[in-house]
């Protein structure tokens, strides 16, 4: 077994790395105060490349490993999770959907526009209202008009809602066949009847755009129709399988952050004449936390591993989702406490890390979703 990153992304790694701390790390805390969503950021990553990672050249990628894009998460991740939540739905989820779903003509259409070679950001539509970890709950509907299908309904939660150019939209087109009976649709901001509705504000990602979606007799062409009639279902639950690894590695980013800080905070914070640090107690938390990261990283890296190679990764997706979300929470919990009142007040990066932690548990599918899909692949 080789736990080794190959030469080409160690290079990568530090090419990402040295870009984060120069163009997304000094941005951070003021994107999270004024909810400012990160377009130059984004634009500069596709000049760099880093919009493009583990796609194939032909379509406006960097040509790179999918393990490659999973570093680009997690280092991007210690810096701004706002930044990495754009990145991860855009790169991650709507891209790699279309990549595997759509027909040549409309990967040629919208995927290399949403990577290296285009400004437009996706967007993926599938909650709602009264769907959202019961996905098959499905009330918006696409009617078969001949030339076109009629699309209405309300989307809820979705990231980058307001800047997004591209969306992907579950829609039900025959309710008699329960999740048999979902399609997918490639819906464009600019179609008559289309608006943006409620912008969130959040707890935390506060710089990602998280809003509403109303549709309202919406024309979307026969030649939108994302993979064949009724299999929404599928092409979602297959989208959110690699999306779950694209959270795990922004748990695992997260978690490095909150550590990092920990760190650095308890050598310099002194009280009772030393560093904090040269308590027991401080030392058996770092310590802990050291190792769940390090075993996180090894579920991330994993779940990668297997879906790059084309190997089964639901259930590893699942797993890495998890722990390293849920893992993120706990490192974050305990590098504040350490950091005592300074933990809470927003000079410090770990308050908003803190912040930030908590929704990797919850999108893309709450930690008690990822339970069942791990009990069902076991126990089946």
């Amino acid at each position: 077994m080789n736990f080794e990153l190959t030469r080409e992304q160690k290079l990568t790694r530090q090419m990402i790395r040295e870009f984060v701390n120069k163009e997304i790390k000094p941005l951070a805390a003021e994107i999270d105060k004024t909810e400012k969503f990160p377009l130059e950021t984004i634009d500069k990553m596709r000049k760099s490349g880093i919009k493009g990672m583990s796609y194939p050249t032909e379509y406006g990628g960097s040509g790179s490993d999918y393990i490659t894009y999973v570093l680009a998460v997690e280092e991007i991740s210690k810096a701004c999770a706002s930044t990495a939540c754009v990145y991860a739905v855009n790169t991650g989820l709507v891209a790699s959907i279309l990549l595997k779903f759509g027909t040549e003509q409309q990967k040629k259409k919208y995927v290399p526009e949403l990577l290296n070679k285009g400004n437009k950001i996706g967007a993926f539509a599938l909650t709602e209202p009264n769907a959202g970890s019961d996905a098959s709950a499905q009330q918006t509907t696409a009617v078969d008009k001949g030339d076109y299908y009629l699309l209405n309904g309300t989307k809820t939660f979705i990231t980058n809602a307001e800047y997004a150019d591209t969306f992907i939209v579950m829609a039900m087109t025959d309710k008699s066949k329960g999740v048999k009976g979902i399609s997918a649709f490639i819906v464009e901001k600019d179609m008559e009847g289309f608006e943006i509705g409620k912008i969130e504000e959040k707890c935390g990602v506060r710089a990602s755009s998280t809003g509403e979606l109303i549709l309202s007799n919406v024309k979307v062409p026969k030649e939108n129709l994302l993979g064949n009639l009724g299999e929404g279902f599928k092409i979602a639950m297959t989208g959110l399988d690699g999306g779950r690894i694209s959270i795990a590695a922004q748990g695992l980013g997260l978690a490095e952050a909150a550590l990092h800080e920990a760190i650095e905070y308890t050598k310099k914070r002194k009280q009772f004449g030393k560093p904090i640090s040269m308590n027991q107690g401080i030392q058996w938390e770092i310590a802990e936390c050291a190792t769940k990261i390090e075993a996180a990283r090894g579920l991330v890296y994993k779940a990668a591993w297997l879906k790059q190679e084309g190997f089964p990764f639901s259930k590893e997706a699942a797993m890495a989702k998890l722990y390293a979300t849920e893992l993120a929470m706990e490192v974050a919990n305990k590098a504040l406490q350490m950091h005592g009142g300074y933990g809470y007040i927003k000079e410090y990066p770990i308050e908003r890390i803190f912040r930030d932690a908590k929704i990797t548990s919850i999108y893309e599918g709450t930690s008690e979703i990822q339970k069942i899909v791990i009990a069902r692949q076991i126990l089946k």
